[in-house]
């Protein structure tokens, strides 16, 4: 997609937000240029510029005005530490499959500068109440309507796989920064083996089930509440897509790195996103691979895929706490561990691995005889 060339570099604007703080100078003084070139065409009121969003990433989201009364966003991202190429892709993608995603209005690339348009300042997690799942219900019946349009519109040979090399890489942040880093501790042979053994049959259950698009974040903070009823949800940061396990996405949605629900409530959710998905051709006997004719298969699937994400997202957390100093992701790594625990002990042949889990988190072992399902 093209971009506007930058004019020369020149002293920032002193009109821009002092909101909104740069590292480096030379850096703000192409910002300003570039943002300069593009006020007139897009009516833009570069004093309204501020922060809108941070990522995990590298990356930062900001907020400005137009003189028509919307408003428009920038994201910033340095091109020495992110691509931005495949949001471009991504986003022609979704974009294709009908999903609601930012336009692309303009972009630097040499300098990582997009800007976007703006899909809404609440996100659909801002809606919801854990106490209130009966509230809840007809956004996640949103959301997996938006998932499966996502996933109708997949085919092979278009985004990189998600396979047993990434699978395996994602799991290794685990024991290299979960384990090793945050919570200081070096395994013994036999922990290391049970790891070993744990992580061969999560990869193996993972790559058992049908590809299709992924989204990677699928979860109600990177999806946008309409402006009004009717209106399809916004779908934001999906750069990181992939293609790969259906299970993927809607593990993401219903064990959510920042809200969890009841079990009741996910298994709700989840049996009515399996009824739609084999309906649409996606599972089930009228899908090419007729894998997921059986709800307690997929579940079971979906389980074990939740694992994987679980087990990645803890090593991300402690890596954006330790490296690159965002503790208040770290805040949220007893929801994974909850969610490992609670999985990992509801299969016999994770029961070694719930009980090394147990003592990586200093916990007492419950005394006495476990029941996994098979």
């Amino acid at each position: 997609m093209s971009h506007p060339s930058s004019p020369p570099a020149a002293a920032p604007s002193s009109s821009l937000s002092s909101s909104v703080t740069w590292a480096a100078p030379a850096r703000h003084a192409a910002f300003a240029a570039w943002l300069a070139a593009l006020a007139g065409p897009h009516q833009l009121l570069p004093d309204t510029l501020r922060p809108a969003s941070a990522d995990a990433s590298f990356r930062r989201y900001l907020r400005l005005d137009t003189a028509t009364g919307h408003s428009c966003i920038v994201m910033d991202a340095p091109p020495d530490k992110e691509n931005c190429q495949p949001f471009v892709q991504v986003q022609a993608l979704m974009q294709q499959a009908g999903l609601s995603v930012p336009d692309i209005l303009a972009w630097d690339q040499p300098h990582g500068f997009m800007l976007l348009s703006d899909l809404g300042q609440h996100t659909v997690i801002e809606k919801l109440d854990p106490e209130r799942p009966q509230d809840a219900y007809a956004w996640y019946q949103q959301a997996t309507d938006t998932l499966l349009q996502w996933q109708l519109s997949s085919r092979p040979g278009v985004l990189p796989a998600y396979d047993e090399a990434v699978l395996r890489r994602e799991l290794a942040l685990f024991p290299d920064w979960y384990i090793a880093q945050h919570r200081a501790l070096t395994l013994d042979d036999k922990q290391q083996a049970i790891l070993t053994q744990a992580f061969d049959c999560i990869v193996a259950e993972n790559l058992s089930v049908p590809s299709v698009f992924v989204h990677r974040d699928f979860m109600t903070r990177n999806l946008m509440a309409p402006a009004k009823a009717g209106e399809p949800l916004g779908v934001l940061d999906f750069q990181d897509a992939l293609y790969g396990p259906i299970t993927y996405d809607i593990a993401s949605l219903l064990r959510d790195a920042f809200i969890s629900w009841d079990e009741g409530f996910v298994i709700d959710i989840t049996v009515r996103y399996w009824e739609k998905a084999r309906k649409a051709g996606l599972l089930g006997a009228n899908s090419a691979s007729g894998w997921g004719a059986d709800f307690g298969e997929f579940y079971r699937s979906v389980e074990w895929m939740g694992l994987q994400r679980h087990l990645k997202v803890a090593g991300i957390f402690a890596r954006l706490t330790l490296r690159d100093g965002k503790p208040k992701y770290l805040a949220d790594a007893p929801r994974f561990i909850h969610y490992i625990r609670s999985a990992s002990q509801r299969y016999r042949e994770l029961l070694p691995f719930s009980r090394l889990i147990d003592q990586i988190e200093g916990l007492q072992a419950p005394v006495g005889y476990a029941f996994g399902r098979v």
